[in-house]
């Protein structure tokens, strides 16, 4: 093998063990699970589930995933305090669903909307929009918009913490919330 061969060799290494670091610190983000796997651990161990409804045409969605889920903090809280779920509202899979069969009825069809977000939404289609489900899988509510990573924190807190059952004023809660990130 000539030097020319070796320095490629190398830089092809490099550039591999680069990609399969930063392939592998995604990892340590959100461990994201199908609807169904959620359900499957919820009757393992009760835990609040949290769903992210997006699209793949959604530059806010985008922004969500990159800022929000990406941050350390809110990757460690809905790992440790919910089952996230991360759901694309046009997905053409079928989800299945306390027994209900969900399926994307328009596929091929311009921006066609699984039957699953629909109900979720409960017809808002809002992206990015998030929704809460309780220990025993009932929908709670769910909430449209970006949200920084700062109202994240405090928006997961209000449902984790119960807060949501004794007020519903979030808003007043997430002014008054300190949590671990600070504003930037």
């Amino acid at each position: 093998m000539n030097f020319g061969n070796i320095k490629k060799a190398v830089l092809v290494l490099s550039m591999a063990l680069l990609i399969s670091f930063t392939v592998n610190a995604g990892d340590n983000g959100v461990k994201w699970l199908s609807m169904e796997e959620a359900q499957e651990k919820v009757l393992e161990e009760p835990r609040m589930v949290f769903v992210d409804v997006y699209t793949d045409w959604c530059g806010w969605c985008r922004r969500m995933t990159s800022e929000t889920y990406a941050h350390p903090v809110i990757a460690s809280y809905l790992n440790e305090n919910f089952y996230p779920v991360k759901l694309n509202a046009e997905q053409h899979e079928p989800i299945e669903f306390q027994g209900n069969v969900f399926e994307n009825e328009n596929i091929g069809e311009r921006r066609s909307t699984h039957s699953f977000a629909i109900a979720l939404l409960q017809g808002r289609m809002s992206y990015p929009s998030v929704a809460f489900f309780n220990e025993e899988l009932q929908l709670i509510t769910a909430i449209p918009g970006f949200r920084p990573p700062v109202r994240m924190e405090a928006l997961l807190a209000f449902f984790n913490t119960g807060a949501y059952l004794e007020s519903n004023d979030l808003d007043a809660f997430i002014q008054n919330y300190e949590g671990q990130i600070s504003e930037e």
